[in-house]
This record gives C-alpha cells, structure tokens and sequence, in this order.
C-alpha cells in the first residue's frame, strides 16, 4: 500500500483530539535497542537455508554487513537496506527524524550515496492522536530533504506499538564499496561520533535526562553519516560500519571475525556525549547492554582495573551511532579531515586493528 503524504492538521480533523502520550510508554524498548540479541540472531540465521549464488549481488548476508548490494553496470552498484523501530524518544518529530537518520546511515557505512526512501509505518492508530503520527512522518520527511532525497511512498499498518522506519536505496561504484569485512592488521579504527545513546534514552524513560542531555542526545542522532560518500574514495579505507545496536564492542568484533583479524580499543580515547558517564556510574543502563554482552562477552578481554561501567558503556546499544573506520595509518589524515569538513568534531582514533591469534578477539585497554 502506497503511503501518501498527508498534513498534521488534515490527520487531526480526522481523529480525536490530542492527548498527552508518552511514545516511549507505548514500546518496550527504544530505537536500536530493540534489536533482537545479537546470540538470538545468530541462532535463527544459522537456521536459514544456504543462499543461492546470484553473480551481481556483491554484498549479501554472508559477513552481516550494513546493506545488501547489487551490481547494475560497470559504474554503479544498488544499494538496498531498511532499519524500523520503536519510540527512543517522546517527541514525535524528533523520533521521526532519529528513525530516518538512523536508516539511511547503512547507505553511508556502504560508502554509498543515498537516492530514495520509504516509509514503513506502524502505529496504534486508536491510542495515538492523529497529529503525533502526522509529526513523525513528517520528522522523516525533513531528512529525506535534509539528504537530498524524496520519501516516495511506503507502507503503513495498524500496529500495538508505534513502528517507524525506512527502506533507503543508494548507488555507489562498485570498486567504492565499503564492506565490514575488508579490515587488515596494522589499521587504525576510527570513531565518528560520541557513544552514549542507549544510556541517555534509559535516563530519558526513567526521568532523569534533563533539557541539555536531550539536546545533546538528538543531536548526536540526527547527524546524517555523510562522511561515508567521500571515504568511499580513500583508497587507505579498508573498512566502513555503523556503531548501532549491538554496542562498540559487537559491531568492532562484526569487522574482525569478516577479516579474519583482532582489535585492540583503547577506553580513553573513545569519546562519549556529556553526562553518559556520570548515569553510567549512577546505575543507569539499557537491558540490551546485558544482552549484548551476553551474546559476545566471551569474545572480549576487559583489562585489569576496568570496572563493570566499562562493559556497560562499551556494549551500549547506539541509535543512529557514528562510523567506524578501519583506515590505514598514512591515509589517517585524510580521514580526518573528510570528518571534520563535515562538522563531525568529536570523530577519534579509538584503537588499531592486530594479527589473528588465539584468544579474545577484542582486547580493551585502559
């Protein structure tokens, strides 16, 4: 079914008039947090038949990558991926625009440039007022135009929990694809944003993020990951991800196994919003945190001295997170400075990536 574009005031004619509900009491989880655990995943997957071999899909499910692609000519490969979820925040414009951000951030991981997008919609429409939906779907559309792109339908149903998202397709050459997996021993791993998203949405659900920190939250959140167009072409770009929901440390540990390789982070140089570490030490954490951790602890080496507050940063689950990098160290400069062109002021080296040995495949050093 095609989703038109409709007015908040059309909407509200139509349905009761607005009343005060929290999107966030609406879902169990929020954002990329509502991702199915990372050990869950891989059980259902390993599930899944064997794929066929089609010759044009150069990029599949085989290295869980960001976005699937498809080889269209000698100059220009598809680039297909969609990303839903639930409310990570109450404002509905504001969780239209995170949600858009969100999904066409796996177009940029790619190294691609995105060209359209649909909406996929799922709302209680006999909970919610009209007017809150109308302001997400709009929330979506302004960054669409912010990207340069048309929202040009979608899909919409009736659901218990509200459900925002998009399909976003792009196009990149396909000797610019930018995969998880291309990492090499003796890279650098660069962090394009600050971590810290999980945790300020759980201060958010309990109360406790006051008007500074929800900025700073958005903020961070709706920043579209357009680095990814211009590290495409840098040649020393070995590999390009998405930090979202399976955490720092699930998605450094995504590059290493498709590489066959091990990463070292260093904790002080990775960068996080204000405030995350103080609710951090308060207590204040995601449910997904555990999960994550669960799924993939037994993977990483926490260094003497590191206290359970770094696990819990380290496997907070980011919505619309920031690039990670795995660039060779003489096209470090570069990198840079395509980050800070584009206004991505807190983007750092966090860590290297090391040789495949025996043992954890991420280390983290104080």
């Amino acid at each position: 079914m095609t989703l038109p574009t409709v007015s908040s005031a059309s909407l509200a004619d139509a349905g009761a008039p607005p009343t005060p509900v929290r999107l966030t009491d609406l879902s169990h989880g929020g954002g990329c947090g509502c991702k199915i655990a990372p050990g869950v995943l891989a059980s259902l997957l390993a599930r899944s038949a064997p794929m066929q071999v089609f010759p044009q899909l150069l990029v599949g499910n085989e290295t869980a990558d960001d976005a699937a692609v498809y080889k269209l000519n000698d100059t220009q490969a598809l680039i297909a991926t969609t990303d839903f979820f639930m409310p990570i925040v109450d404002d509905p414009f504001d969780f239209g625009r995170i949600a858009a951000t969100n999904a066409l951030s796996d177009v940029y991981a790619m190294g691609g440039t995105p060209i359209l997008a649909l909406a996929i919609v799922g709302m209680p429409v006999n909970t919610l007022p009209h007017a809150t939906i109308a302001r997400i779907l709009e929330g979506g559309e302004s960054v669409c135009a912010a990207a340069g792109i048309p929202l040009a339908g979608g899909h919409s149903i009736d659901s218990v929990e509200p459900i925002y998202g998009l399909v976003a397709l792009g196009l990149v050459h396909p000797d610019r694809i930018k995969k998880n997996a291309g990492a090499r021993p003796g890279d650098l791993l660069v962090l394009g944003k600050p971590l810290g998203v999980g945790i300020l949405s759980a201060a958010l659900k309990k109360g406790r993020l006051d008007a500074a920190g929800y900025r700073r939250m958005v903020d961070v959140t709706t920043r579209l990951n357009t680095p990814g167009i211009a590290l495409s072409s840098i040649e020393g770009v070995h590999a390009l991800t998405d930090v979202t929901g399976f955490g720092l440390l699930g998605h450094a540990l995504e590059m290493c196994r498709g590489a066959g390789t091990r990463a070292r982070i260093a904790l002080s140089d990775v960068r996080w919003i204000d405030g995350v570490r103080d609710l951090a030490r308060e207590g204040v954490v995601t449910g997904a945190s555990g999960r994550n951790w669960a799924a993939y602890g037994d993977e990483v080496a926490l260094a003497d001295g590191l206290t359970a507050e770094a696990g819990a940063l380290l496997t907070d689950p980011q919505t619309s997170g920031g690039l990670l990098v795995s660039v060779a160290p003489e096209a470090l400069g570069a990198v840079m400075d395509v980050f800070a062109a584009a206004g991505f002021a807190d983007a750092s080296v966090i860590g290297e990536m090391l040789p495949a040995a025996a043992g954890p495949r991420v280390s983290v050093v104080a």
